[in-house]
């Protein structure tokens, strides 16, 4: 495995959690050390109980689910190797005692960030690799007690290399690892394409409406047509003023404000009430949450995905020169700002708008910060504790998988690293998982205990919708 492919790799996956890194403060000013804002407790806390409550209530009813995202994408042998990302059809592979883990840790939710079922390119069939995937995912949570949200990155017309915008060979000469003819962001400009992506929602909920742990259907990771376009059918855009993108491609196939309403009607044709969870485009970025257009659906949560200021939450070492909190400049305005709690609270004046104007939820199901950073113990509390006051749910990015050959590779996100750059095991403390233990302590649901088998229906549909149905088992739970 290639040292060059490795890092394009690590590159992407930044890519995937956020927005396009900028100029660094070379000069920012480093505050005295306050302590972190956390909950404490004298005790141990008691432990989460079976939930009673129904699916829509654990989002709308406070904060119920603290948790992690789990990210696998399709192997692709060419440019991945034989073992480094496992033997697919999706990677890094994942084992019952991951999410044992996590469970252990007081987290009561996964959210898994996985390919859709249906293939990429024309005619869009069910993959039944990658559903074989998703089932075996969804039964390890189970059997870890843990609730589960379906996050599909992939579909029809929109490969996973949207992640990875800018690490081609040929916009990157030196650095790039694949060819730029794996990126597929057709979806954005083939009405086919976005039909396809209806049915396949159509499909995932018939098959996943009765499973008791899968508590949210999440629609996209991160659209971004606002950067790639339609790439190859159209140029990229590359517009990051929601106002300017909406002004020029609203109500156009770029738009996902025209997409996602006919996704969530062919949902409540087969499931009325497993609730849906939908992100702006901009990677989700909370400065395009006001822009989202609210449906008529009931049962809709409104996600964000918050990793500002990226100039700090995604500095790679040795140039880790901003700190929180800190002075800096966040925003690449030219003018320094100061950091901290306000700054936060401050960044989810929309959220706490958009709640208030359309009586909505909103959660943020991604959010994080590379292992290393200056005070990210302050950070990550600071920023939990914003979203306990709102009552959000909240997933971190990431949970890595214990899978051995990506260890020294693709850490950045995995806390369990500790700080210590060079380190590429798991510690046993530090501040940082501290802070994220003690906030994942506050659970106190979980899902019902499932002792008998359940049935997955099996659909065979085509763009029209069901055109047949059979039951098969699904395994037991």
């Amino acid at each position: 495995m290639s040292r060059f492919w490795a890092l394009g790799l690590l590159l992407g996956l930044l890519a995937a959690c956020g927005l396009a890194a900028g100029e660094r403060q070379a000069d920012a000013t480093v505050a005295a050390r306050p302590t972190p804002t956390v909950v404490t407790r004298s005790e141990t806390p008691p432990p989460a109980v079976p939930s009673t409550l129904d699916k829509w209530t654990l989002w709308s009813g406070g904060t119920h689910l603290r948790g992690a995202n789990i990210y696998q994408r399709r192997v692709y042998p060419e440019l991945d190797g034989p073992d480094f990302y496992g033997p697919g059809p999706v990677g890094p592979p994942y084992k019952q005692a991951d999410f044992d883990a996590l469970a252990a840790m007081g987290a009561n939710y996964v959210n898994i960030s996985h390919p859709g079922l249906f293939e990429e390119e024309p005619p869009y069939a069910l993959d039944e690799g990658i559903q074989a995937n998703l089932d075996r995912l969804l039964g390890m949570a189970a059997q870890a007690d843990l609730f589960a949200v379906i996050t599909f990155r992939t579909g029809p017309g929109r490969s996973e290399f949207w992640a990875f915008w800018g690490e081609d060979t040929e916009s990157d000469p030196d650095g790039g690892w694949f060819d730029p003819g794996y990126y597929n962001n057709r979806v954005w400009g083939e009405q086919a394409a976005q039909d396809a992506w209806v049915a396949m929602w159509r499909y995932t909920a018939q098959r996943y409406k009765d499973n008791p742990i899968v508590i949210g259907y999440d629609l996209m990771c991160e659209p971004n047509s606002n950067e790639v376009g339609s790439y190859p059918l159209g140029d990229p855009l590359d517009i990051w003023d929601p106002a300017e993108f909406y002004s020029q491609y609203g109500g156009t196939l770029y738009d996902w404000n025209q997409l996602y309403p006919d996704i969530v009607a062919a949902i409540r044709q087969v499931d009325p009430k497993t609730p849906i969870l939908i992100g702006g485009n901009g990677y989700s970025a909370v400065d395009w949450l006001p822009y989202l257009t609210p449906t008529d659906d009931a049962r809709t949560v409104y996600t964000i995905h918050q990793y500002d200021p990226f100039v700090y939450t995604h500095q790679e070492p040795p140039d880790l020169d901003n700190t929180y909190p800190g002075t800096f400049d966040a925003d690449w305005d030219g003018v320094p700002d100061r950091v901290d709690r306000n700054w936060l609270a401050d960044l989810l004046a929309p959220v706490d708008e958009f709640m208030a104007a359309h009586g909505v939820p909103v959660a943020a199901n991604e959010y994080g910060v590379m292992r290393w950073e200056p005070g990210a113990d302050m950070f990550m509390a600071d920023q939990m504790d914003l979203f306990e006051q709102r009552g959000l749910n909240y997933a971190l990015w990431l949970w890595e998988t214990s899978w051995e050959p990506i260890q020294e590779e693709i850490d950045a996100f995995n806390f369990r690293h500790g700080p210590d750059p060079d380190n590429h095991q798991d510690v046993s403390e530090s501040d940082l998982i501290t802070v994220i233990r003690t906030a994942w302590q506050r659970n106190t649901v979980r899902p019902p205990r499932m002792t008998s088998t359940v049935f997955l229906p099996i659909v065979v549909v085509g763009l029209d919708g069901p055109r047949a149905l059979h039951w098969g088992e699904g395994g037991p739970l």
